[in-house]
């Protein structure tokens, strides 16, 4: 039986325009490093350095593989770019969130979830440290403390659509693949929890499905349907697991 409920956050959670969040991203960590390194050579170093990171199968965390790879494309002392990409996300990074919005159903959706005994866990991707996870919360007009866990950078070994890595959130939140749904927009990245046996719901409103590959979720639809979907549940079994 569901008793939790795992939610994706860009695009799901926090409704955005990929691209756009992308391109305003790069724009201010550019502004953040001028006087250290060109603002287009950094985006492809941090780019290449997260596709490192995406593909390490490595039992180590994020954070070292994705810093190891950068220390080498960089061929400088990584701990000057640790403390000002630190810096960064207390900074400018809080202007990127001019290309997010907030949705109302699923801001609801998720206070019900709660309300009714689920426990709200964010999976979110662990590409960033778990300071821009807690803004990016902020700005879908939640908080941090509405979720029992959140990946992050720090915390995480594996990446989606790595099924490692939802088996290390099951393993984090104490619970099997038949207790959990995955909500999510990337039909790669969040269906994949499908394959340890997690429930499945895609948000359409800004499907990500890049490769077009065939979806086979077991629910599908808008925030609007999620909300509904989320009326329709039964109260949690487990409310003091």
């Amino acid at each position: 039986m569901i008793n939790t409920i795992l939610f994706d956050l860009d695009g799901t959670v926090l409704p955005m325009d990929l691209d756009a969040f992308m391109q305003r991203y790069f724009h201010e960590m550019g502004k953040m490093f001028h006087d250290m390194i060109d603002g287009r050579l950094l985006a492809k170093y941090v780019m290449e350095s997260t596709s490192y990171m995406v593909s390490n199968l490595e039992d180590r965390l994020n954070e070292d593989k994705f810093m190891a790879r950068f220390s080498q494309l960089i061929g400088a002392d990584i701990t000057v770019y640790r403390k000002r990409f630190d810096a960064f996300y207390d900074t400018l990074f809080l202007n990127v969130r001019e290309t997010t919005q907030q949705n109302d159903s699923m801001i609801k959706a998720i206070r019900l979830i709660k309300n009714k005994g689920y426990n709200a866990v964010l999976a979110t991707n662990p590409l960033f440290p778990m300071k821009a996870n807690h803004h990016r919360i902020r700005w879908a007009g939640l908080s941090p403390e509405d979720f029992s866990y959140i990946s992050s950078f720090e915390s995480n070994r594996y990446c989606k659509p790595n099924p490692e890595y939802y088996r290390e959130v099951l393993s984090a939140i104490d619970r099997t693949a038949d207790e959990c749904m995955m909500v999510g927009n990337d039909a790669l990245e969040d269906l994949a929890a499908a394959k340890l046996g997690i429930k499945t719901y895609l948000i359409e409103n800004h499907l990500l499905n890049p490769h077009h590959a065939g979806i086979n979720a077991d629910h599908r639809g808008s925030y609007e349907d999620f909300y509904a979907f989320v009326r329709a549940l039964p109260e949690a079994q487990d409310r003091g697991r």
